[in-house]
């Protein structure tokens, strides 16, 4: 580590340590199984892959929150605890090195989850400011966009889809386009590629064709045919309705302070009849644990449509970036993952909020500071 990282750390873990969180080291190798599972399409791809003596397929850990979460169930079951860390994670990433170090904080097993999720950021933010990093923050709420969700009566697998392509910034393809009526005979093999990154979704289609014995039809190939059912499968109106397609819209229009944000929501809720009054009150209670820590709300900016690269994600999310930084790379990001512990084994939910920063970005911001440099 070089002197920056290494001051980084220091401030962080002495934060981390004064709030009761305890440091854990999980192991650096991992079963690459439970993060093709359980990590978003864009850590999936970015994996440093290799096999044990058995030819089990392990992976280097890309981030810490999943291994963190595997050593508290081995540890403490579902009860609670709070943990902390430090250290090297390994994730291939464009222009930047594949080895980088993260640190964080991982709370898991509070019930009072407005507090909890205030006591994440508020620590975030709080770092960044010792640190003094200059930092804008972007709110989200998963939670809010699932009960809205729910509320609409999307199905589970148009959902999918639909967060998804807000995570990739394309949820205008989904929320303008109207449905294809002659694709509805085909929804069992559109639901079967859910998920599926597009040169998989394409091998797919084309394994289909060839198992019903097709190699041509009208002079087209398999993979022509293949390339032409996916992209009318993606102009598809998802089975949204207009009426549907119009309140999803209006909501992820939505931006501003927390307190703004909370009140059009409601004023959106109440116009279209939407009975979502829990998951507003518990970000309102959010919003007021934050300004007791001494957060100053009306400089928070909530997006509607940010949703971060991590499909564990169920509630409230969060990514501070550096001011002067115009790719907007993360300092520090992090949220609610309620269901996550499940999937890993745990017989019962298990409430859990976290973050983690990027220490050489923390690093590169200093070094910039000091020097007098501007993006």
């Amino acid at each position: 580590m070089n002197a920056y990282e290494t001051r980084a750390e220091g401030i962080l873990l002495g934060l981390f340590g004064r709030e009761g969180y305890v440091p854990l080291e999980p192991p650096v190798l991992q079963p690459a199984e439970v993060f093709l599972d359980l990590s978003g399409e864009d850590i999936r791809r970015r994996l440093f892959v290799t096999t044990d003596a058995s030819g089990a397929e392990l992976c280097l850990r890309p981030d810490y929150t999943i291994p963190v979460c595997r050593a508290h169930l081995a540890a403490h079951g579902t009860g609670a605890a709070a943990h902390c860390y430090s250290g090297p994670v390994f994730r291939l990433r464009t222009g930047e090195t594949g080895e980088f170090r993260q640190a964080g904080i991982e709370s898991i097993g509070r019930g009072d989850v407005a507090a909890a999720d205030a006591e994440a950021l508020a620590l975030a933010l709080e770092a960044l400011d010792a640190l003094g990093v200059a930092h804008g923050v972007r709110l989200g709420d998963v939670g809010l966009l699932d009960a809205i969700l729910d509320a609409l009566g999307v199905a589970p697998a148009a959902k999918s889809r639909l967060i998804r392509a807000i995570v990739s910034g394309r949820a205008a393809t989904i929320l303008d386009a109207e449905p294809q009526p002659d694709l509805v005979e085909h929804a069992g093999l559109l639901a079967a590629l859910d998920g599926q990154d597009p040169q998989a979704a394409h091998a797919f289609v084309e394994d289909v064709l060839a198992i019903a014995g097709i190699s041509t039809v009208g002079g087209r190939s398999a993979g022509e045919i293949a390339e032409r059912f996916l992209a009318r499968a993606g102009r598809r109106g998802n089975g949204l309705d207009a009426r549907t397609r119009e309140v999803l819209s209006a909501y992820l229009a939505i931006r501003g302070d927390p307190d703004t944000a909370a009140a059009r929501v409601r004023a959106l809720a109440g116009d279209a009849g939407l009975a979502i009054e829990p998951a507003i009150s518990l970000f309102e209670e959010r919003t007021g644990f934050l300004a007791a820590r001494g957060v100053d709300v009306g400089a928070l900016a909530f997006h509607a449509d940010f949703a971060r690269n991590l499909d564990y994600y169920t509630g409230f999310i969060f990514e501070a970036t550096a001011r002067d930084d115009a790719e907007g790379r993360p300092l520090v990001g992090g949220g609610r993952y309620d269901r996550l512990l499940t999937r890993l084994g745990a017989p019962e939910p298990v409430p859990a909020v976290g973050c983690s920063f990027w220490i050489d970005r923390i690093a590169s911001a200093l070094a910039k500071a000091e020097s007098g440099e501007t993006a």
